[in-house]
C-alpha cells in the first residue's frame, strides 16, 4: 500500500557542534542576576537624582559592589538620569518598577543561593513596598 522510504531522511539531526562557547547554569543565573541588579541600579540612580537621600545612595554603592562581584570585577556600566521633572506619578513609577526589578533579582537570586544578593534583593522589595505603601 505504501512505497518505503528510500532515501535518507532531510530531518535527521546534523553532526554536533563543539566550537562555540558553552556556559554553564551557574554562569547564566550569574549573567542575569546581574543584568537585574544594574537595572535596579539604574532606577536607584534615577530616584537619586530626583529625591536625593543618603539611604539611596548606600543602597547604589552596595548594588555596584554586587554587580562587580558577579562580573569579575567588572563595573557596571551607569546611565545618566534621563528626567529632572519631580512629580509623584513619576516617583510612584520608580517605585513600582525598583519593586518589580528586586523581584526579579530575588527570584534569581535565591535559585542560584547567593545569601549576599538575596539579602540585598529582599531589602530592596522591602524598601520599595514600603515607598509604595504595600503591607506584606
Amino acid at each position: 500500500m505504501y512505497e518505503p522510504i528510500r532515501t535518507k531522511s532531510v530531518h535527521t539531526m546534523a553532526e554536533p557542534r563543539l566550537d562555540f562557547p558553552h556556559r554553564s547554569r551557574e554562569e547564566e543565573l550569574d549573567n542575569q542576576l546581574a543584568g537585574h541588579l544594574t537595572a535596579l541600579l539604574t532606577v536607584t540612580d534615577e530616584l537619586r537624582a530626583l529625591t536625593p537621600a543618603p539611604a539611596l545612595d548606600t543602597a547604589a554603592q552596595r548594588l555596584t559592589d554586587q554587580i562587580t562581584r558577579l562580573r569579575d570585577g567588572r563595573s557596571p556600566f551607569r546611565a545618566a538620569p534621563t528626567t529632572t521633572t519631580t512629580t509623584p506619578a513619576h516617583i510612584t513609577a520608580l517605585h513600582q518598577r525598583a519593586h518589580t526589578l528586586a523581584g526579579r533579582a530575588l527570584v534569581v537570586a535565591t535559585s542560584r543561593d547567593d545569601v549576599s544578593a538575596t539579602a540585598l534583593a529582599a531589602e530592596h522589595v522591602e524598601t520599595h513596598a514600603a515607598a509604595l505603601g504595600i503591607s506584606g
